[in-house]
């Protein structure tokens, strides 16, 4: 915990640092306000001596003219310190928040483990967001101590008795407001993790409604989210109780504080020691001290929040990555030649196989975790057990995850479509190459047709009312499921890397198209690794070789015809 809480102060440090400048500025500009503030009731006290007590009208205009250009000052320094700091507030959390999206996109993976999507989120934003307030906290902060220290220096020329109540009684009140802020710190986390989880579970259930009407059940999963909701619920109502108790003490405390200065002032102007404008002067000080006493109150609070969302933002930063990414570079030119030997992951048992450079290898299984396993060792999302996975030749644990990802891409089932158009999701990068060469433009629009053409995905864009140009909605949502596969596929094969590994790409569509599909996929792939995990025969008789994973060892091998005349537990998984 000790180690975590160092990580929180770690991040506050750095998106405090990345911003100094830009607060420096603001804290600058509010010093020069809080100046003029502190001084608008020091001249009101010498209007009041030299031109009102008086009766001179030639120095009341004087002295109300500097006024005014007093307050135009005000103005200005206030407006331009306040646009530094929330741009300061603003950019350090856009940092935040594209620090963590690099975390979770890491190749290494590790940061989702143990987390919602909807949670992720929720620290990318709001704690993100609470984070980089901690920069206008802090410049306030600046802000603050300058009118104190302004209207102190003034008070203690004018009565030392005054001046000394101002500096020893300051300190005292911001011990006593950081003391008031550790409940709220506390309380300000439990909220946060709340808000997290309730936004986590929101998501989840939002993804999987489809699956929940289908099943009947919906009432179920509203009852899951209305106890995590009440949950949050009660969470945020402890962290407001424990920030408006803490408000109202400060308060208190700084109302009698306030109201010592006014007595004191009282009781010297009585006795001849000040005069009526300086008496006026005092009182109007100690009636400003209460903006900057406030501002430490909300200083506080924006502190222990920002500790407290700094504490989970770290948390995302520094979580363990899934694998342990190496730096070899990947070989170049990548062969795609597979080799897994004595690999113990979950399914696989030993596994044992040869993946050869340049064929289409077909992979059936018995245990539907052996595929899944399979496909999270060649992705590199999770390391085996024990054995290893090589790449022409080099050990997977070697080479850099993300030039891996380049040349390896496993394109699993249950892949996700983005909201925004069909095009879009074949081709990710068909909205940023405005600009882009027109030979390199029209290379690139042909292997999209011919992405498109090999998984059939044609077929859909022209059944579409836009064609490619339709919106799919989010995660695919307007499609079927048949067709959210071909666009996936598509995805895939448009990609075009060294070793392309497909998992069940065709289970939701009929049987004339799998076959068509089979046949694109084995063309458009000639030449190229190519492993497609799955129990098709469609596909797998397209396969150059075919190997039956039979209780999480190589069970069988040959053709996909050689399997179905010689072993019956191939006909089992395949044809049954």
């Amino acid at each position: 915990m000790r180690s975590g809480e160092q990580s929180g102060r770690d991040v506050l440090a750095r998106s405090v640092r990345g911003q100094a400048r830009r607060v420096g500025l603001g804290a600058a500009l509010g010093c020069v306000h809080q100046l003029g503030e502190a001084l608008v009731p020091v001249l009101i006290g010498v209007v009041i001596d030299q031109a009102v007590a008086g009766r001179d009208a030639g120095r009341l205009a004087l002295w109300l003219a500097v006024l005014a250009v007093m307050y135009v000052a005000l103005s200005w320094s206030f407006r331009l310190g306040a646009r530094a700091g929330e741009r300061g507030a603003e950019e350090a959390a856009h940092t935040l928040r594209l620090a963590i999206v690099r975390r979770v996109l890491d190749a290494r993976g590790g940061a989702e483990e143990g987390r919602l999507p909807g949670e992720l989120a929720n620290v990318a934003t709001e704690d993100a967001k609470r984070v980089g307030a901690v920069n206008m906290a802090l410049m306030s902060g600046i802000w603050a101590i300058a009118g104190i220290t302004v209207s102190a220096v003034w008070l203690l020329l004018t009565s030392v008795p005054l001046g000394l109540i101002v500096l020893l009684g300051t300190p005292v009140l911001l011990w006593l407001g950081h003391l008031l802020s550790k409940p709220l710190e506390r309380r300000s986390e439990a909220e946060q993790d709340r808000a997290a989880r309730a936004s986590g579970v929101a998501a989840d259930l939002v993804a999987g409604l489809r699956v929940l009407k289908g099943l009947g059940a919906q009432q179920a999963a509203v009852e899951r989210y209305r106890r995590t909701s009440r949950a949050s619920l009660a969470a945020t109502l402890r962290a407001a109780r424990a920030e408006s108790w803490q408000t109202g003490l400060v308060l208190a405390l700084t109302g009698g504080f306030i109201a010592l200065i006014a007595l004191v002032g009282g009781r010297l102007a009585l006795d001849g020691s000040l005069t009526l404008g300086q008496l006026v002067s005092a009182v109007g000080l100690a009636l400003f001290l209460l903006g900057p006493l406030e501002t430490f109150a909300w200083v506080n609070a924006e502190l222990a929040q920002g500790r407290a969302s700094a504490a989970r933002v770290a948390e995302v930063l520094a979580a363990a990555p899934a694998v342990v990414g190496g730096d070899a570079p990947v070989p170049d030119p990548v062969r795609g030649e597979l080799r897994l030997r004595g690999v113990r992951l979950g399914g696989p048992d030993g596994v044992d196989l040869d993946v050869p450079a340049g064929r289409l290898t077909g992979i059936a299984v018995t245990d539907p975790a052996s595929a899944e396993a399979l496909l999270r060792c060649l992705g590199r999302e999770t390391d085996p057990e024990s054995g290893s996975v090589e790449l022409d030749g080099v050990p997977l644990t070697r080479l850099d995850p993300a030039g891996l990802r380049a040349a390896v891409l496993v394109a699993a089932h249950d892949a996700v479509l983005f909201d925004g158009s069909m095009a879009a999701n074949v081709t990710p990068e068909a909205e940023s190459r405005h600009g882009t060469a027109d030979g390199a433009a029209e290379g690139a629009d042909l292997r999209t047709e011919r992405a498109m053409a090999a998984a059939h995905a044609d077929e859909v864009a022209r059944s579409l009312p836009r064609g490619a140009a339709t919106g799919v909605g989010e995660g695919g949502r307007s499609l079927s499921g048949g067709q959210r596969q071909r666009v996936l596929l598509a995805r895939a094969l448009r990609a075009g890397p060294p070793v392309l590994v497909v998992h069940d790409p065709t289970t939701a569509v009929d049987a004339v198209t799998e076959a068509r599909i089979a046949e694109g996929l084995r063309e458009i792939r000639r030449g190229r690794t190519t492993v497609v995990v799955t129990n098709s025969p469609a596909l797998l008789a397209v396969a150059d070789r075919v190997i039956l994973l039979d209780g999480g060892r190589v069970g069988a091998e040959g053709t996909h015809a050689e399997l179905v005349r010689a072993d019956a537990t191939y006909r089992t998984a395949v044809l049954a």
